[in-house]
């Protein structure tokens, strides 16, 4: 686990990131990044057909228990964000229409404003790395 990884949340911390999380996306306040940098997160939409409804019911389909860690932005500018990730187990279907379980790797930049909040998903792909549980 890297020196930089934040595990030190109480459940009920992270049913608060959780819960503004599920709010945005309910509201359609979300993004999943799909630019020249994000090259993962376009094939694994592609290669399981994840629409955005697919990708919304995804995202709040996630629970407390499948949180991670979370991290400072590293981006020159943005180092005052905090980024939160979470792994949920989900069963996907590729191009064939074959079922598959997956841990999906999803990366989350809440962006505060004053009256509503933006979620940013920076990392929506199947999981590429080690990861640790906090509350499994």
């Amino acid at each position: 686990m890297s020196e930089h990884y934040n595990q030190n949340y109480t459940k009920e911390e992270c049913d608060v990131i959780l819960q503004k999380i599920k709010s945005c996306v309910n509201h359609n306040k979300f993004t999943i990044e799909q630019n020249r940098n994000r090259c993962e997160n376009i094939k694994f939409i592609q290669d399981y057909n994840l629409n955005n409804s697919k990708q919304k019911e995804i995202l709040l389909s996630i629970e407390t228990t499948d949180f991670c860690h979370s991290l400072k932005n590293t981006n020159i500018g943005y180092e005052y964000e905090v980024l939160y990730v979470f792994c949920p187990r989900r069963t996907v279907f590729d191009a064939f229409g074959e079922e598959e379980y997956v841990d999906i790797y999803i990366k989350f930049n809440i962006i505060e404003y004053v009256e509503n909040n933006l979620i940013v998903t920076i990392s929506f792909h199947k999981r590429n790395k080690p990861i640790d549980y906090v509350f499994r």
